[in-house]
């Protein structure tokens, strides 16, 4: 998916790919050199590599909607590009392609390189090809029950300070 036509569609709520296991509806939160970062209710913030995104959808009539209040300042990594994003999520809990097929992943990413993605899974080192990973999460979720606006400040002070780093760390 190109960059420039992802960077239009940035605040907007849309649909990554039109079905299947990947698809997902989120908020479109930012958008990088080689992935974006995607707010969805089911599986909080999501990184999608672009080379593996077929399609967006937004809708014409603001159909899609997201059922979960978006904290006004909701922290997540940033990153020039993908592999940088996964050297600043090193040792946390990840899932790799969340589709739930045989090439999902679950567990802590211990190392990463140009080429492959290192996963402790159970008492197994797992490495993944970088080219095969289409999206990766490493557990930011965002208060569901905060959907009203009364609820505002408990949402933004519960779920925005969980994981907090700008791109300081990644130059």
């Amino acid at each position: 998916m190109d960059r420039e036509l992802m960077n239009m569609h940035v605040g907007k709520t849309i649909r990554v790919d039109r079905g299947g296991p990947e698809s997902r509806i989120g908020k479109l939160l930012a958008v990088f050199e080689d992935f974006f970062v995607l707010l969805t209710e089911k599986d909080g913030v999501v990184y999608y590599k672009t080379n593996h995104v077929r399609s967006i959808t937004e809708s014409s009539k603001d159909a899609m909607k997201l059922g979960l209040k978006i904290p006004e300042k909701l922290d997540f990594k940033t990153a020039e590009n993908f592999h940088k994003l996964l050297e600043s999520i090193r040792f946390q809990w990840v899932k790799i392609n969340r589709d739930g097929g045989p090439e999902s992943l679950e567990g802590v990413l211990s190392d990463s390189n140009k080429h492959y993605a290192s996963l402790i899974v159970n008492e197994e080192v797992v490495r993944f090809s970088l080219k095969h990973i289409r999206n990766i999460s490493y557990g930011l979720m965002v208060d569901k029950s905060a959907k009203d606006d009364d609820e505002e400040s408990s949402s933004s002070s519960s779920s925005s300070s969980h994981h907090s780093d700008n791109n300081e760390d990644n130059d």
